[in-house]
């Protein structure tokens, strides 16, 4: 009981202490608070003869994943969100913010591509414009670009049409200034649905990229 309450303190006191800190430095003392209760926790489940003292250092060690792991939402990544928000106004394509503290620029098939195809439409590109343009000012960011399709052929066809829509989204970007080094691709063919692929409309959706802008924390 002693140790919950303990661990509960560590996160109680992660958060009363953000009163006054910057939105960068509150969000690394709650990772840093929550870090310490998985460690502790981590260090109750291994500990040997001394418990207590493998407690701490699991505290320890946990503050320290906390603080250094995950995104940060800084107000560089506000302003970017702000930024694609206004270019993105009435086109359909989503713009929120992940869990984990990413920008996520959610780009559907009417914006995006046509079935079976990766070549860019040609109302994809002002977005695309844009969004370089704001990468080319935030260069501390790095960009993960996932490509989908909805659930028409095998995966033998859609695992690299989703790749190569990926891969189009990158190489778009490139031209446009963006380091090839920020990027990274990714495809899921047909495996992540975010809409009923028994209905046009449905897998409409499902045909899409997603972009993700992350700033880390180190």
């Amino acid at each position: 009981m002693k140790r919950g309450v303990l661990s509960l303190c560590a996160v109680t006191l992660a958060l009363s202490g953000c009163a006054n800190m910057t939105e960068t430095q509150r969000d690394t003392s709650i990772g840093a608070g929550i870090g310490a209760v998985t460690g502790a926790v981590i260090g109750r489940a291994t500990a040997g003869g001394n418990k207590g003292r493998s407690t701490a250092t699991g505290a320890a060690v946990g503050a320290a994943i906390g603080a250094a792991g995950g995104y940060l939402w800084s107000q560089n990544m506000q302003k970017q969100k702000a930024e694609m928000e206004q270019a993105t106004a009435g086109t359909g394509i989503g713009v929120s913010q992940t869990s984990d503290n990413q920008l996520k620029v959610d780009i559907p098939a009417d914006v995006s591509f046509d079935v079976g195809r990766y070549d860019i439409k040609p109302n994809m590109r002002p977005v695309l414009d844009r969004l370089a343009g704001t990468l080319n000012q935030h260069p501390i960011t790095t960009v993960t670009i996932i490509g989908h399709t909805d659930s028409t052929g095998s995966d033998a066809i859609n695992d690299p049409l989703s790749i190569n829509r990926a891969a189009a989204t990158r190489d778009y970007l490139v031209m446009r200034g963006v380091s090839a080094q920020r990027i990274a691709i990714d495809g899921r063919g047909s495996r992540q649905p975010v809409a009923d692929n028994a209905t046009a409309a449905g897998r409409a959706m499902n045909r899409r990229v997603e972009i993700f802008i992350a700033e880390p924390s180190q």
